[in-house]
């Protein structure tokens, strides 16, 4: 891969994970609490408590995107950004520029998914 390339995807993981970490930050500022005190009946309060879990599954998946991102520039600095993790082929551009903490290329992320489908 081109050092531009590089460079540019480096940049771009560093964007999002900062974004990631500014949104946590304002998740730990205080913004989520629950009071019984603040809900008249069980139903705003039942429909408070999904709202939180949802926001709590968002969190998660940010805490795993965020891993992924520190892993992807792990391999930036090591040199083996853009190959499969699978067989070692490089993966394409149009597939980093797509998802660029993406571990497999194409033809082994399919198959991984049709294992995936039969499996579960």
């Amino acid at each position: 891969m081109r050092k531009r390339d590089l460079t540019r995807f480096k940049r771009l993981l560093e964007e999002q994970r900062d974004q990631l970490l500014g949104n946590a930050k304002k998740a730990l500022s205080g913004d989520i609490h629950l009071d019984p005190d603040d809900f008249p009946d069980e139903i705003d309060t039942a429909s408070s408590e999904v709202g939180l879990a949802f926001i709590g599954r968002l969190r998660e998946r940010e805490r795993g995107l965020l891993n992924k991102i520190n892993a992807a520039l792990e391999k930036i600095e090591q040199g083996s950004f853009g190959e499969c993790e699978q067989c070692g082929e490089e993966i394409g551009i149009k597939r980093l520029e797509a998802r660029p903490v993406a571990e497999l290329c194409i033809d082994c992320k399919a198959e991984q998914e049709k294992l995936e489908r039969r499996m579960g």
